[in-house]
């Protein structure tokens, strides 16, 4: 066989091996676009406020997905039996809506554990505000207010969410007590009691650290798509650990420090803006992996710039969920770590499925870098354009 058709030959296996990994990519991203358009679909958020002998609630969730009890890890996806219901509830009008979940609330009532000093509680639905049908990939968040009774002298609240309508980040608020005690229960895990007048029993550095690196990481792996897309970007330019290295770092310190200013209430920006710049960021990272295959001066400054708007998507998440009084800086530290963990687990994953039998082969670059990144651009822009036109939609 000729040289020339040699080359040829190895061109066409290049070519077909690259087609195959893109294809697996793009089928990767279709299954979890739904999710990555809404950013993530988040826990249901539970405001109990306590005054005098009334509780409170207020619970602001994707209420199609619990109706139709539909997983909301899946509740963008046809993964869960019920998705075809879960449809269409989220095509309703907002006023339809709110008749469902009054048709809802004794099942919703069923599934709230709630017990005032070991005696259950049972709230009545007082309103729904549903909002008006928005962009059909966003997740439609309601809010759902419920009020029971807190009997004379009783001295502590505890609750639990049934697990099948979800996580949830529950908030107690109490008249005349300073701050508000925040935790994320899981799988309808209870709530540790909280005691009227004192307040719910204050976690140690030890346990806040835990609870919130396992915020921060699984707001990478596996709700966090746009910020993996993000990632592997930077993963594409060089498997060579001095350019990832630097542009990792880059990252990292700029996210920390848009996260830090905006949880502090310095300086942020609203969703609207920063939500469709961190797509766009998406699509450049993977623009340029196509443009070049060198690490440019530009480069990390351009990469720290897009961590300011990272950052500030990642403070969108844990002004959502609340922090601890007592251990803020522990918490918001500990988030951070879970985040580089993510992340680090991102390129790490990444090295040993393509970097350890891909990185010394000729076509590396033309049969893989290239196609997956222009499909990760191609889905970067997308969701640019899916953002502005969402945001533009609900104002």
């Amino acid at each position: 066989m000729t040289p020339i058709l040699k080359t040829d030959r190895s061109r066409i296996l290049a070519f077909l091996t690259g087609l195959r990994i893109a294809a697996a990519v793009w089928f990767f991203c279709a299954a979890f676009v739904g999710v990555a358009g809404a950013h993530e679909i988040r826990p249901a958020v539970v405001t109990v406020t306590f005054d005098r002998q009334v509780f409170d609630i207020e619970i602001s969730a994707n209420v199609e997905a619990m109706i139709a009890r539909v997983s909301p890890k899946h509740a963008d996806t046809s993964e869960s039996p019920n998705a075809q219901r879960y449809d269409m509830l989220r095509q309703l009008s907002s006023s339809a809506l709110e008749e469902k979940i009054h048709e809802f609330a004794p099942e919703l009532v069923k599934g709230l554990a709630i017990e005032i000093d070991g005696e259950r509680g049972t709230p009545k639905l007082i309103e729904a505000k549903v909002p008006d049908v928005g962009d059909a990939k966003v997740a439609r968040i309601s809010v759902i207010h419920l009020r029971g009774a807190v009997p004379q002298g009783a001295k502590e609240f505890r609750w639990s969410l049934d697990k099948e309508l979800g996580d949830n980040v529950l908030r107690l608020r109490e008249a005349g007590v300073e701050g508000t005690a925040s935790v994320w229960l899981k799988n309808g895990e209870w709530s540790d009691p909280y005691v009227f007048g004192q307040g719910i029993r204050p976690r140690s550095a030890a346990e806040v650290a835990m609870q919130y690196v396992a915020l921060g990481f699984t707001h990478i792996l596996p709700k966090g798509l746009d910020h993996i897309l993000f990632v592997l970007g930077l993963y594409l330019l060089s498997m060579r650990w001095k350019p990832l290295l630097v542009q990792v770092t880059s990252f990292t310190i700029a996210h920390s420090i848009t996260l830090g200013l905006s949880i502090y209430g310095i300086f942020s920006l609203p969703p609207s803006i920063v939500e469709p710049l961190i797509a766009l960021s998406i699509a450049y990272v993977a623009i340029e992996n196509v443009l070049t295959s060198e690490l440019h001066a530009w480069r990390p400054v351009v990469v720290f710039g897009f961590g300011l708007l990272h950052g500030m998507g990642f403070a969108g998440v844990l002004q959502e969920v609340g922090m601890p009084r007592s251990e803020f800086l522990t918490a918001l530290v500990a988030f951070n770590v879970g985040v580089e963990l993510g992340q680090l687990s991102v390129i790490s994953l990444a090295f040993l499925t393509t970097g350890l039998w891909l990185r010394n082969k000729k076509w590396y670059r033309r049969g893989f870098v290239v196609p997956v990144s222009l499909l990760i651009a191609a889905l970067g822009l997308y969701w640019t354009v899916e953002r502005v036109y969402g945001y533009w939609i609900a104002t």
